[in-house]
């Protein structure tokens, strides 16, 4: 079996049972190959699953950009478009959402599952991005020393919307959508200039002035 099909047909099975295989070689032996081909491959299951995050992330990241407006969009809607698109892609593998951050969050629900460990890399370093271009625009203030911590804000960010999205009963989920324009315009009314920047502004004004 090629490996590209090991996944899809690894999350087709969460989708049937609700649950992960009890075994790499049941697993193996329903797709006919051993359970040593199957290692070849990957380790285990939960490598399959924060591989499935991984493709989420690009999946949505790929899509967004590719809307006739995305060029000329400034960093807070590029970031909507992708949790957007995220979120869509989401709905279609809710039943692999809720077993690999439901369950974790039923035994330790103050902590972000590892799942997510390489899909938050990625984001963080696709959010390192639009900052920078915010930078750039003027989109985003630039404060140094303060702004080395702006990755946190927008991871802790991702992490609510990812946990409200898996208790959200509403229809069509629509209340994470809120949630998504909230969330976003609180991060960028942190990061862009506002009264905290005047205030700096004017500081700066006041020892000058002494000086």
């Amino acid at each position: 079996m090629e490996p590209t099909l090991l996944k899809p047909a690894y999350l087709d099975y969460l989708r049937r049972h609700g649950r992960a295989p009890k075994t790499v070689f049941a697993f193996a032996d329903a797709q006919g190959i051993t359970e040593s081909e199957f290692y070849r491959h990957y380790a285990s299951f939960a490598v399959i699953d924060r591989e499935a995050w991984v493709d989420f992330g690009r999946e949505a990241r790929a899509q967004a950009s590719q809307e006739p407006a995305w060029q000329g969009y400034g960093a807070r809607e590029k970031l909507l478009a992708f949790y957007y698109t995220l979120l869509e892609i989401l709905k279609n593998n809710r039943s692999f959402v809720l077993l690999t951050l439901g369950r974790s969050q039923k035994r330790q629900p103050a902590l972000i599952p590892k799942v997510l460990s390489k899909f938050e890399d990625e984001f963080k370093e696709f959010v390192q991005e639009l900052l920078q271009e915010g930078r750039a625009t003027g989109e985003v203030a630039s404060r140094p020393f303060l702004q080395d911590g702006y990755g946190r804000i927008f991871l802790r960010q991702l992490q609510f919307i990812l946990l409200y999205f898996v208790r959200d009963e509403s229809a069509n989920f629509e209340r994470t959508d809120a949630a998504v324009e909230k969330a976003v315009t609180l991060s960028f009314d942190l990061v862009g200039r506002n009264t905290f920047d005047s205030a700096l502004d004017f500081g700066r004004f006041l020892l000058q002035k002494r000086a």
